[in-house]
């Protein structure tokens, strides 16, 4: 059993990505500019950023016996984050997630190859590797097993971080139970139904939370806490891939609380870590470590 910084509890998958001069129309061809196949998945890529921040992590998810279900574990295993509690599922082929990426803009389209998934059950979800935890991040999908895990993460003292990229089942309940929703643009719109982004957070925070975040892509993010609302703008960087950026914020937002930093300074490191992120094809190749993060900050 071991001590982690950070659990994290959601889906995985294995990428493949395709940077293209401009997207096809219907019933035309392009070729690629560059090809790339990594592992994926909002939370599992968090948890890469934290381990490239020098976090102790691990990982509980479903994955297939098949090729795609190995690779995942061994881009795991490159990076340090445990997996002794990964569940090998025989009966459904691991998650994929096609991409094509706009060279021109680095704005993506994401098709996902998970129709064969089979949600995580209960019963299945195994701790014994586990003995405490700082921080737990889950993205909601798995319903049940998600409040077995947030349960028992409450149990060790553990604080919860939410990746809310699209409403799920039991949303507001789910909202209720962590510290720190971390939800998208999109989230805000279809569910806090606002587009003032400051108004969102306010929404948020009356759930009893103790910080929320509502992050905006290219437009920054907007956090508030009991102190107040803040607005982190985004950084100039040339894009090449926004894939993932969202899922590097999260691992570098949880890096900050680990380090006990104030909600503003937070906002401001894991934008920088995500716009970081973006300067190379994929969710994980272009995570930057720690020290890149605080020079770049220093230099601009």
């Amino acid at each position: 059993m071991k001590d982690f910084d950070c659990l994290g509890f959601g889906i995985c998958a294995a990428d493949y990505l395709c940077l293209v001069p401009e997207y096809p129309k219907l019933d035309e061809k392009t070729e690629t500019v560059q090809f790339s196949k990594q592992g994926g998945g909002p939370v599992a890529t968090a948890l890469v950023t934290l381990a490239r921040m020098n976090y102790q992590t691990a990982f509980i998810g479903k994955i297939g016996s098949d090729f795609n279900g190995q690779f995942v574990i061994e881009q795991f295993a490159e990076e340090g984050v445990n997996t002794g509690g990964i569940i090998v599922d025989n009966t459904m082929p691991t998650n994929q997630a096609f991409i094509w990426i706009d060279k021109k803009s680095g704005k993506k389209s994401i098709v996902l190859n998970g129709n064969l998934y089979r949600p995580v059950l209960e019963d299945e979800i195994n701790f014994d590797h586990v003995n405490s935890i700082k921080y737990l991040l889950v993205d909601g999908r798995d319903t049940a097993g998600t409040f077995k895990v947030i349960n028992w993460a409450k149990n060790l003292g553990a604080k919860i971080v939410l990746d809310a990229g699209s409403p799920r089942t039991s949303t507001e309940e789910l909202i209720k139970s962590v510290d720190y929703p971390i939800v998208s643009q999109s989230f805000c719109h279809n569910y806090l139904k606002t587009r003032d982004y400051q108004k969102g957070v306010k929404k948020l925070l009356a759930y009893g939370v103790t910080a929320a975040v509502i992050t905006c892509g290219a437009d920054g993010c907007y956090g508030g806490d009991k102190s107040g609302i803040y607005y982190q703008e985004p950084f100039n960087i040339d894009v090449v891939d926004t894939t993932g950026a969202g899922d590097v914020f999260h691992g570098a937002f949880i890096t900050g609380l680990l380090r006990n930093w104030g909600l503003l300074k937070i906002l401001k490191f894991a934008s920088a870590t995500a716009a970081l992120k973006c300067t190379k094809l994929g969710g994980r190749e272009g995570i930057p470590d720690f020290s890149t993060v605080k020079s770049y900050l220093k230099n601009i």
